[in-house]
């Protein structure tokens, strides 16, 4: 069991701010084992052998580095190793580990066998990531002591410890920093069944009664995300308590997730409106990223990191060498006729 979690930081990914009680049932929504977990099978076999081995040799788990599409299970997964090993977990991010100092305390914090998770580790600075390497390899910390000519370096032994690493963009962490990681696994987005599965645990945990039907058609729209599927889930829950009995069936959710404005493949406003800009300005593209921003009025790492791994995972956009470009399935669903190329 996990003695305790300590969190020193943000949860994973960027999220709204949710108030002490959202986040306490957001918690309990989490799996806190493997049989539980449901879905990216091959991730926990992968880390059920690791940790297997660990347990036997009585080593630490080697350090691991999860990355994917934000709300698919990075925090739960830390955890649900954490439990797995029987250590405790710290939490942190990185933005939030400003100085190398504060990175020493938290380091030298940590008793034998316990975990670190770093949330976003790609945006740890420089400074924190250098002297991050000697922890990870040699479980050393070297820190200097003094300014001036009469500075030293003084290395200090750490427990040993293992850094679970999680981020949406394994392509911005530097390479010393990523091949200190023994394990790196990518999640991958969850089928409809996998959802629904979710949904009907979740709606078991909370109380709800829901319709396998109603809970079919959630699946659909959660964009293959457990943290979305949660959240629609919550906002249907609160429909079907005020205008219905509280049991959520197919008609309550459909109303429901009309008044969402969330359509049959799970796209909601921003979805459609950067589809209909690359469609009604540049006849469907192909169009660079940038300039999508621009038309959309969204950050560039919105789209990369948000609306556009779900578009192209369901068809709906293709990268060229050109830029982003629609694509028939797209134009059928937003019921557009593509332009003839001049």
């Amino acid at each position: 069991m996990i003695d305790r979690i300590v969190s020193t930081g943000i949860d994973e990914g960027p999220d709204p701010v949710v108030t002490e009680q959202e986040q306490e049932l957001e918690n309990t929504l989490r799996p806190k084992d493997f049989a539980n977990y449901i879905g990216q099978d091959r991730l926990k076999q992968n880390l059920q052998l690791a940790i297997e081995a660990a347990k036997k040799r009585g080593e630490p788990l080697d350090h691991v580095l999860l990355y994917g599409p934000p709300g698919l299970g990075k925090t739960t997964m830390a955890s649900v190793i954490a439990h797995e090993m029987g250590a405790q977990i710290r939490i942190t991010s990185g933005p939030a580990i400003e100085r190398a100092g504060d990175l020493a305390s938290l380091l030298t914090n940590l008793q034998d066998g316990d975990i670190l998770f770093i949330d976003e580790i790609h945006r740890l600075h420089r400074t924190v990531e250098e002297v991050l390497y000697s922890a990870m390899e040699d479980f050393k910390l070297d820190i200097m002591i003094g300014k001036g000519p009469s500075a030293r370096s003084l290395r200090l032994d750490l427990p040993k410890f293992t850094i679970i690493g999680a981020t949406t963009r394994t392509g911005a962490l530097s390479a010393p920093l990523r091949d200190r990681f023994g394990m790196i696994h990518r999640l991958e987005f969850y089928n409809h069944d996998q959802i629904g599965q979710i949904i009907e645990r979740a709606a078991d945990i909370l109380g709800v009664k829901i319709h396998q039907e109603a809970a079919g058609e959630l699946a659909k729209r959660s964009r293959l995300t457990p943290r979305i599927a949660n959240r629609l889930l919550k906002r249907v829950r609160d429909y079907a308590d005020v205008n219905g009995d509280g049991i959520i069936d197919s008609v309550i959710s459909r109303q429901a997730l009309a008044l969402l404005d969330i359509d049959d493949l799970g796209l909601d406003p921003a979805d459609r409106i950067m589809l209909m800009a690359i469609i009604d300005n540049y006849k469907g593209g192909p169009v660079g990223v940038e300039t999508i921003a621009a038309l959309t009025a969204e950050e560039r790492t919105t789209i990369e990191d948000f609306i556009e791994p779900y578009l192209m995972q369901i068809g709906l956009i293709e990268r060229t060498p050109r830029g982003r470009k629609v694509t028939p399935k797209a134009y059928s669903h937003l019921k557009r006729t593509p332009v003839a190329e001049a």
